[in-house]
């Protein structure tokens, strides 16, 4: 079994783009700030990067760094090579992600009801 969840602030703004050759897919790419995750205990912060199928556009323009997240996904491995030498990272491809909260900076909350996902399906 394959499955993690996580909850974290939104380490900076999300990415969407359109796949190139896919007919209008899109791919956004969230990074998390996960307490309890680092290598120094549990008040250590780690980061995880998280790549969703089914984040729409208009919700990259609400949500921004700071915002409290909560993703279900699978963990997954990627490596590659730079200048020579064997590099490599895990990441989450979020299965759901749901938007918690806006950061806390005293200005009014934003709208967030049109924040739900698109109805395509997660192209794996």
């Amino acid at each position: 079994m394959n499955n993690t969840q996580l909850t974290g602030r939104l380490a900076q703004e999300p990415v969407y783009r359109t796949l190139p050759g896919t007919d209008g897919k899109h791919v956004t790419e969230l990074r998390l700030a996960v307490n309890g995750m680092g290598s120094g205990g549990r008040d250590a912060v780690g980061y995880i990067d998280v790549v969703s199928y089914t984040v729409t556009e208009k919700a990259t323009q609400t949500i921004a760094k700071g915002w409290l997240v909560a993703v279900d996904g699978r963990v997954e491995h990627q490596t590659w090579e730079k200048d020579g030498q064997p590099r490599g990272k895990h990441r989450i491809t979020a299965g759901r992600v749901e938007f918690l909260a806006a950061p806390r900076n005293g200005d009014s909350e934003p709208d967030i009801s049109d924040l739900e996902p698109d109805g395509d399906d997660v192209p794996f």
